[in-house]
């Protein structure tokens, strides 16, 4: 059941089939996560080049696919980056936005598919989504106010006597760096905790099954009824999950981008 939810060296198959990841592959690092992760990246340019090309030349998609993908781009405009990051700055920072919540979307969907799995169960995965989310957002302030300016504007401005203000201010200052550090490590537990949880009780469940394998075929024929029933009903709480916490993860780093551009 855990290799559903943990990155391993092997595809498991319907039917017993496997395709185990061969050893010069393994050795520069390729595993079943890494696969899928270089998987949801050909399918997010599948999608969205043809898209690009359309608006580009002033074709207006057409069709519930590409109408689809339009309005999913225009919501994640209009209500999660202009919002959170102001009109005139959040344009720049679209693409970002845009390309974070749709790889978790992705990678989110492929762990649907039970010979898959789903890279955001892994903290390597967003780990580094996380961190490249820390990076936008200090590249982002430093671009806007400059080294010296951006990390002096993490301290609020007080009207403090010298004496109180040599003690306060570098506390401050330390508070508000260790939170912004905080805030982005909890960013990628909270997605991966709920991809990984939400797996392991859809493993555990569908494990039932086997359990009850030698027993009556009263009892098995129960279990397995009530498991193929509770498996569907997580899995659509599941398919929820993975729009839900792509879009989370997309909104946190917009809000996080706009306190950036935005300081106190």
């Amino acid at each position: 059941m855990m290799a559903h939810v943990k990155d391993v060296d092997t595809f498991h198959f319907p039917f017993g089939l496997e395709w185990k990841i061969p050893e010069p592959l393994q050795a520069i690092g390729l595993t079943k996560f890494s696969i899928l992760e270089v998987v949801a990246a050909i399918l997010l340019i599948a999608i969205f080049v043809p898209l690009a090309r359309r608006i580009a030349t002033g074709q207006r998609p057409q069709g519930r696919f590409w109408n689809f993908f339009e309005a999913m781009l225009l919501f994640m405009r209009d209500e999660v980056a202009r919002p959170a990051i102001g009109k005139k700055d959040a344009d720049r920072f679209l693409p970002f936005i845009w390309t974070i919540f749709f790889f978790i979307l992705a990678c989110n969907l492929l762990g649907m598919l039970p010979w898959a799995g789903s890279p955001t169960g892994a903290i390597a995965c967003t780990g580094m989504l996380a961190i490249i989310t820390f990076v936008t957002v200090i590249g982002a302030g430093i671009r806007k106010y400059g080294p010296i300016r951006f990390w002096t504007g993490q301290v609020p401005r007080m009207e403090l006597p010298f004496v109180m203000a040599i003690f306060i201010k570098p506390m401050i200052f330390f508070i508000e760096v260790i939170g912004m550090v905080i805030k982005h490590f909890v960013l990628s537990v909270r997605l991966m905790a709920n991809m990984f949880a939400g797996h392991l009780v859809l493993a555990v469940i569908i494990g039932f099954i086997a359990l009850t394998a030698d027993r009556h075929i009263a009892l098995w024929s129960t279990v397995m009824l009530s498991s193929i029933f509770g498996a569907v009903a997580i899995s659509l709480l599941e398919l929820f999950v993975a729009f839900l916490q792509a879009y989370i993860f997309a909104f946190l780093s917009a809000l996080f981008i706009g306190m950036a551009v935005h300081q106190h």
